[in-house]
């Protein structure tokens, strides 16, 4: 094999071994731009719902304040309770998008977010209905549920959070 031929066959091999490189170099690098992206869409999706949370959850606590007085002003409470239940519909838009975002584990903590709202939520509701009948007959009983209810939600909370963290890859 003559020289020139040589040389023209390690040029060939050498131009596509660095194609080829390039080609698995180019993919890895679309990979991980494409997993830091979703983690970032991911992350934006848990801090909006968290943030929601607590502007609701500062919301029910002044309802719940409220409703705890011996006298209650009602118009005060229906007031704080229109906030409330505005602040609520953007929580169910926020968990909406965590939903979609997932991953599906994460989405189920969401659920247990939204289920012991509920659950607060209804004796809120009631206690709400009884101050307007001017029945306080359950209501030191529905003070003690509320408090029962809220610390189950904050667990809750702190689950998510915890299970949000461990989706975007922060242990610490």
């Amino acid at each position: 094999m003559d020289s020139g031929l040589a040389a023209l066959l390690g040029a060939a091999v050498g131009s596509a071994t660095t194609l080829g490189a390039a080609i698995v170099n180019g993919r890895a690098q679309a990979r991980s731009q494409h997993a830091q992206w979703s983690r970032q869409h991911r992350r934006d999706a848990y801090a909006r719902y968290l943030s929601a949370l607590h502007d609701r959850d500062v919301a029910m606590d002044a309802v719940l304040d409220a409703l705890r007085s011996d006298q209650p002003d009602l118009p005060d409470t229906d007031e704080k309770t229109g906030r409330f239940i505005t602040l609520a519909r953007e929580v169910h838009r926020a968990v909406e998008v965590v939903v979609l975002e997932g991953p599906a584990p994460l989405a189920e903590v969401a659920e247990r977010v939204t289920l012991a709202s509920s659950d607060l939520s209804r004796v809120m509701r009631r206690m709400a209905e009884d101050a307007h009948a001017g029945d306080t007959t359950r209501k030191t009983e529905d003070i003690a549920l509320a408090a029962e209810r809220e610390r189950t939600l904050y667990r809750a909370v702190k689950d998510f959070r915890l299970a949000a963290r461990n989706t975007i890859g922060k242990d610490n």
